[in-house]
């Protein structure tokens, strides 16, 4: 993905170019907020303690020359250090970098940085304008503040888990950690949040995302519905209660389509493509509030439709009708889909471990004159740019840097 010219033909990296973020923390959810500044272009410095590398780097089902590839997604665009900011010197260090920095994001549990003497009230001393984002399990403050969290609890905790699955069955979990994603995306908004208000008044700020409560923010009504009418909604399988059709459905050759055609006038345009217009007139499917009451009863008609026909028959009928539909893909399908591929979402990264270009998830959202870019796969080894941090944007010697090393403290 090219970089876009800005104004005076200056070349920018997207649309944070400029901004210097430092990340402390490990694994998902802060790597996730930072790999989303990167994206926009953030310079985005990755500090490890030394000898203490982040597990990530060894994160991901497939391996090649020893090497895995979770890594490569999330510490894509960014710098590499190593730094113990559990000794004085490190600290100092690390305040040396945030008086230069923007944006501070770390996934600590809390407490963990006023443990260490690096609380915000000690980093707004060194810049008032530092933006702190802090990920955690559940929030800096309340009575649960100070346990650790993962994405599998979080998700339990907040009710989504819950939701999930076939009624009467186990709750089981999507199999990726959809609360850190969440998490780490909630975060990055908040730091462009802080951002804007950094702009107006000068100042910085805390922006404190839980997992937990970004597992509660997408689960649209289920709050005010449980408030209102006592509903505690479940598991619905393949589909979602009283709002049909919206399902997959089986098809000729064995595999399954999704068809989500819940809206009136695109049930009549489903029903036209099936050749069945009566059903859109039939009391029972006439309306939405109808359509959920019977679902059972339409799911079965359209299913019987549907398996008589092939998958790319089934889909290219509905689209020309304007009914929404699609294949359920696997990655390697996903990964030859045109329209993927046409807007940039399957992206090349250059993994120098193994002297390669690896295929990774592009940049998203796409802005039309500042969009965002993948300038590197990630630092090969930690400390990768200890010299460009510390030497030429520091100001500290090559002997003061052997000292340091000596010393453990990068």
């Amino acid at each position: 993905m090219a970089a876009a010219a800005g104004a005076f033909g200056v070349t920018v990296q997207g649309p944070l170019d400029g901004i210097r973020v430092i990340e402390v923390g490990t694994l998902i959810s802060g790597p996730f907020a930072g790999r989303l500044l990167g994206d926009m272009g953030a310079d985005v410095v990755k500090i490890e303690p030394p000898g203490a590398p982040d597990p990530l780097r060894t994160w991901g089902q497939a391996e090649l020359d020893g090497h895995h590839f979770f890594w490569t997604v999330h510490a894509r665009n960014k710098k590499a250090v190593t730094l113990n900011l559990r000794v004085p010197a490190g600290r100092e260090l690390f305040l040396e970098l945030i008086e230069r920095s923007d944006i501070l994001v770390e996934n600590f549990r809390p407490g963990t940085l006023e443990n260490w003497g690096l609380g915000y009230d000690v980093l707004r001393e060194r810049n008032r304008g530092i933006i702190v984002v802090r990920v955690s399990g559940y929030g800096q403050t309340g009575p649960e503040a100070h346990k650790a969290g993962y994405a599998s609890v979080a998700e339990a905790a907040s009710g989504l888990r819950h939701m999930n699955g076939f009624p009467g069955g186990p709750p089981p979990r999507l199999a990726l950690s959809l609360g850190d994603s969440l998490a780490g995306m909630f975060a990055a908004q908040g730091a462009l949040a802080a951002l804007y208000r950094r702009s107006v008044t000068g100042e910085g700020q805390v922006v404190d995302a839980a997992l937990t409560e970004s597992c509660l923010a997408v689960q649209e009504s289920t709050i005010p519905d449980y408030d209102v009418g006592g509903v505690v909604r479940g598991p619905s399988g393949t589909r979602l209660e009283g709002i049909a059709p919206s399902n997959i459905y089986p098809t000729a050759d064995g595999s399954w389509v999704v068809i989500a055609a819940n809206q009136d006038t695109v049930f009549r345009r489903l029903c036209q493509a099936m050749e069945q217009p009566e059903l859109a007139t039939d009391e029972r499917f006439a309306t939405h509030v109808a359509r959920g009451r019977n679902q059972d009863e339409l799911d079965a008609i359209i299913g019987a439709w549907a398996a008589a026909r092939e998958p790319a028959d089934i889909i290219a009928t509905l689209s020309a009708a304007g009914v929404i539909s699609g294949p359920i893909n696997t990655v390697a399908e996903v990964v030859t889909d045109p329209q993927l591929q046409a807007r940039g979402m399957i992206a090349d990264h250059f993994d120098e471990r193994i002297g390669r270009n690896v295929k990774g998830p592009g940049v998203v959202p796409v802005l039309s004159e500042t969009p965002g870019t993948i300038r590197s796969a990630g630092p090969a080894r930690p400390g990768q740019h200890n010299e460009e941090i510390y030497r030429d944007l520091l100001g500290h010697t090559d002997a003061e840097l052997a000292d340091l090393r000596a010393e453990g403290v990068l």
